[in-house]
């Protein structure tokens, strides 16, 4: 069953599947089964994605939230600052996650041997347990080139090395963070014509806090592209979405994004609303597919979306059944 939804291909077969899962993680996941039964929801009430209850992703923070009783074979954690509490995502099949990552890959940018992967991920780097690494790692293994690598703060190092894979026609695939990016292009100015350059966020105090249109236009000019490229995942989450230009983004067949309304958690709003970022990540079989994210979007009519920005502490609301 947790291999089958990998071969989506229909709205309706992504809804039979969601709700299978749904029925599944209900009876397996203590901490879901404790937020449904909170709610008074119970699968023979469900008959649509949209009145599936979506777990608040704080949850991560305080409760091991697994729906399988097979070993843990990794714990993903998530950044945060000193003193502050991080989310734990404990993944007993990382096989699923790998499959996730390279399919969700090729689906939109096809087969990885194809690139160079040079990874400018400082801060994950830094720390243990990111999941960000892990699959950029086997990203750059995949591609079975010996010039694919990873970059901390050796930025003369790689600037060479993208000036001239570039130069000679190879595919390359720069990924990296927000302010490693900025820090690049502040020492070099770049004019590449075959790298794909993808910023995965996050300043993380590192420098101010810009909104994408402001950082993808410091980004293309000094790399001279006419598109940047993101990536939208979390540690919570084991499939990504990609925006391929002007941070709309599309999801992979397996994973759905849905709006919740700001100020009642339960109710989902219409495309074009703007609201709170609800993931249903089918890949996430083993913890909790239906995830509440702390992130404001607003879906389009094609199924893509857009990132606004961030819940604030003070604007959960609706969220109180999240002290369990």
């Amino acid at each position: 069953m947790e291999r089958n939804f990998f071969n989506i291909q229909s709205e309706q077969q992504f809804t039979k599947k969601a709700l299978e899962v749904f029925n599944y993680q209900f009876k397996n996941n203590k901490v879901y089964r404790s937020f449904c039964d909170l709610l008074y929801v119970h699968p023979s009430d469900i008959s649509t994605i949209e009145e599936i209850p979506f777990l608040p992703i704080q949850f991560f923070k305080s409760r091991e939230v697994v729906s399988s009783s097979d070993k843990v074979e990794a714990v993903f954690n998530s950044s945060g600052t000193t003193g502050t509490t991080t989310s734990r995502h404990l993944v007993t099949d990382l096989s699923i996650y790998e499959a996730s990552y390279l399919k969700g890959f090729h689906h939109f940018y096809g087969n990885i041997k194809e690139y160079v992967v040079l990874a400018l991920l400082p801060n994950y780097l830094e720390r243990k347990g990111s999941s960000l690494v892990y699959m950029v790692n086997d990203l750059i293994q995949k591609t079975e080139n010996p010039e694919s690598g990873f970059y901390l703060n050796n930025l003369d190092e790689l600037a060479q090395k993208l000036i001239a894979l570039d130069k000679k026609g190879q595919k390359v695939l720069l990924i990296g963070v927000s302010f490693a990016l900025l820090d690049l292009i502040e020492k070099y100015q770049f004019n590449l014509k075959n790298t794909l350059v993808m910023e995965t966020g996050g300043m993380k105090g590192r420098r101010k806090e810009l909104i994408r249109v402001e950082l993808h236009a410091l980004l293309k000019k000094g790399f001279s592209v006419r598109k940047i490229h993101s990536e939208y995942g979390m540690t919570e989450l084991l499939s990504q979405a990609y925006s391929k230009g002007n941070g709309v983004f599309e999801t992979p067949p397996w994973m759905k994004i849905l709006i919740r309304d700001t100020e009642d958690a339960l109710k989902i709003l219409p495309q074009e609303k703007t609201g709170g970022i609800n993931v249903i990540d089918l890949a996430n079989y083993n913890s909790c597919s239906f995830i509440a994210t702390q992130d404001l979007g607003k879906v389009h009519g094609n199924d893509t979306f857009e990132i606004i920005g961030r819940f604030d502490n003070s604007d959960l609301r609706g969220c109180n059944l999240m002290v369990l």
